[in-house]
């Protein structure tokens, strides 16, 4: 006797967070072993397999591969004690038609064409669902133009709440896709390419105002504590980096400037006591990755070097999983590794209220006043920049947390 067991997306995800069907490594109809990998989810830019509850026959999909997901959705079903459709005897199947006076033919139109807008609906991302719900539509009522007639969110910033959407110029039209140059090729997106444009729109343009203010860090004391210890820190198993000074400096700043540490809402700020700061890992030909070191305000500096060390050679072999790139409360993204001088605006991560970008470190000439004179030096020195939420704080709130971390760096002792 055959019996149904349901395969559900995992449901330890935090509210707020979206996944997304990246691939099924299984087809209906395909048998299938107990906890054998059977479908590939994409959340928080981590990919994670969900193996098969049980042994038996793939019964049926129910969410397709690129369609978003909730924790704890049904995603499918699995037949337990029956053979695989490969392995039944091949029998003639009859199929019943209703006859016609029993479905009307505009009955059976009216049914398809629900069906379809339903399936449209589904299909909203995260942006063109919080648009539709901030101007009170309902999906149906707006014209998709995108790929299989999904909403985009062009198509809801045109849509006349009167009822048409508004007209736009022929060159505009968003059906009408631009022929590839004979002289070019076209590199298909990856979805986690999607996803982090996805993230970036959202934050820039419809979610935070965002306002950066630059400082400049003489780097010396640092460099040289750096030289004083790496050996030993290595030797004890922690990779001392300049981002390792970098967080326990931010620590500082945020003691001194809560605000940073936040999340706005529509009734008030929430202010973090811990302090998890996610540090943005560029992957070789597959994107970013934001890995979270948590707990900093617990930990010494070499506490701080081992935790980010362990997350960035994970992120690198591919090993992170959802949870260490979830929670953060601030951001920083070391562009300068890359050879950036400086990066403004870097978008904000949300629903953090900042994001901290640190310029490629260089000797420079600088003028030094001593005993009333001036005088011209070289000093190793980096662009650092803090980009704002401007609804959380303003310009000399922001200011005030870039004057506690550059004290702190450019004051390095032992």
């Amino acid at each position: 006797m055959s019996s149904t067991i349901e395969v559900r997306a995992p449901s330890e995800q935090s509210e707020g967070t979206r996944s997304q069907v990246q691939r099924w490594l299984k087809s209906v109809g395909d048998a299938v072993a107990e906890n054998e990998p059977l479908i590939e989810v994409e959340t928080d830019k981590v990919v994670v397999e969900i193996a098969a509850p049980a042994a038996g026959v793939l019964q049926e999909i129910l969410k397709q591969e690129q369609e978003e997901i909730a924790p704890g959705e049904l995603l499918a079903r699995i037949e337990v004690g029956v053979a695989p459709q490969a392995e039944r005897q091949s029998e003639p199947k009859v199929v019943a038609v209703a006859p016609a006076e029993s479905s009307p033919p505009s009955k059976t139109a009216a049914a398809l064409s629900a069906h379809a807008a339903a399936m449209m609906a589904r299909r909203l991302s995260p942006a063109v669902r919080r648009l539709l719900a901030e101007r009170g539509l309902e999906a149906s009522a707006v014209r998709g133009t995108g790929e299989g007639g999904r909403i985009t969110v062009d198509d809801v910033l045109a849509h006349d709440p009167a009822g048409s959407p508004v007209s736009k110029p022929a060159a505009a039209e968003p059906s009408a896709r631009p022929q590839p140059s004979p002289d070019a090729r076209l590199l298909p997106h990856s979805s986690m390419r999607k996803r982090i444009a996805e993230r970036m729109v959202e934050s820039l343009l419809h979610t935070a105002p965002h306002v950066t203010t630059v400082f400049e860090v003489d780097m010396s004391a640092v460099l040289a504590h750096r030289a004083r210890h790496r050996a030993d820190f290595e030797g004890r198993g922690a990779s001392l980096t300049l981002t390792a000074y970098i967080l326990a400096a931010c620590v500082d700043g945020i003691r001194e400037v809560p605000e940073v540490n936040s999340r706005w809402t529509d009734e008030a700020l929430e202010i973090f006591d811990v302090v998890d700061i996610g540090v943005g890992t560029a992957l070789e030909g597959k994107g970013l990755v934001v890995p979270v070191v948590r707990n900093l305000q617990s930990l010494d500096l070499f506490g701080i070097a081992r935790e980010l060390g362990d997350l960035v050679a994970r992120a690198r072999e591919d090993k992170l999983t959802p949870a260490d790139v979830r929670g953060g409360t601030f951001t920083i993204s070391n562009h300068g590794v890359s050879g950036s001088l400086v990066a403004a605006p870097i978008v904000i991560n949300q629903p953090q209220s900042a994001i901290l970008g640190v310029g490629k470190l260089e000797k420079r000439a600088v003028v030094l006043s001593e005993n009333g004179e001036d005088r011209v030096v070289i000093r190793p020195r980096c662009y650092v920049t803090l980009t704002i939420d401007h609804r959380v704080m303003d310009g000399h709130r922001a200011n005030r947390f870039m004057e506690v971390l550059a004290r702190r760096l450019e004051s390095w002792a032992d």
